[in-house]
């Protein structure tokens, strides 16, 4: 009669188990703070147009939220949506805490009364009065797109000092404008010359800052106000 083998009994691998939970026990506590790491730092640059505050409102990150719930992508998406932001480059560093923004804004360029509508870089045009320039009067097509393009490479320093800008051609030159400056100072200006305004604070300061009229459309004259 045959004899039965008993099994053997295994013995518990304390050390493997205590290490298995100790492993499941860190990944939980990482994934649990991955999902509840908030945002505590914005940064936010290349930005003239919109305030920093403003940015980060349309980013929608404003309450400090959940970075699991703000990916950097949907940050930018929601950037780029807005009508004044070009493009957006956002990263995130730290432990996804930090979030740095960079703009490249779509400006508005100056407010074209005859249509009642503010011009963005870009060229679209938008209903409410944003600009600090007014161009007073209607531009022929044949000579808007080359002074809107012209107006894009216009330093926003220079920019902003442009009160009202007139279509003004004469029997010699119909790409021709007259600028009102809110120094008081006048302009005479032409399309292939446009880009020296951005020279215009040097200008004056060759003329001693005087007030006068400044023609650039034939060379650099000016003509001091009595």
């Amino acid at each position: 009669m045959s004899k039965k083998k008993k099994g053997k009994k295994r013995k518990l691998n304390k050390k493997k188990l205590f290490t298995f939970l100790f492993s499941f026990l860190l990944l939980f506590l990482l994934v649990y703070l991955i999902f509840n790491i908030r945002i505590t730092n914005i940064y936010v640059k290349s930005n003239s147009y919109l305030t920093d505050q403003q940015i980060i409102d349309i980013a929608g990150i404003s309450d400090y939220p959940k970075t699991i719930n703000n990916l950097s992508i949907e940050i930018k998406k929601r950037l780029e949506e807005n009508t004044y932001i070009l493009s957006a480059k956002v990263y995130k560093k730290g432990i996804l805490n930090k979030v740095y923004i960079e703009v490249s804004e779509n400006y508005p360029l100056f407010y074209y009364q005859t249509e009642s509508k503010t011009v963005l870089y870009n060229g679209d045009k938008v209903d409410e009065n944003s600009a600090k320039t007014v161009v007073i009067n209607h531009i022929p097509d044949t000579v808007y797109d080359k002074f809107l393009d012209k107006m894009k490479k216009i330093n926003n320093n220079v920019l902003s000092r442009m009160s009202e800008i007139e279509y003004k051609p004469n029997d010699i030159e119909d790409e021709r404008f007259f600028i009102l400056m809110n120094d008081g100072n006048y302009v005479y200006i032409t399309i292939d010359k446009f880009l020296t305004m951005n020279r215009y604070v040097d200008i004056l300061k060759s003329f001693n800052n005087k007030k006068g009229i400044l023609y650039l459309d034939s060379g650099e004259y000016f003509d001091v106000f009595d």
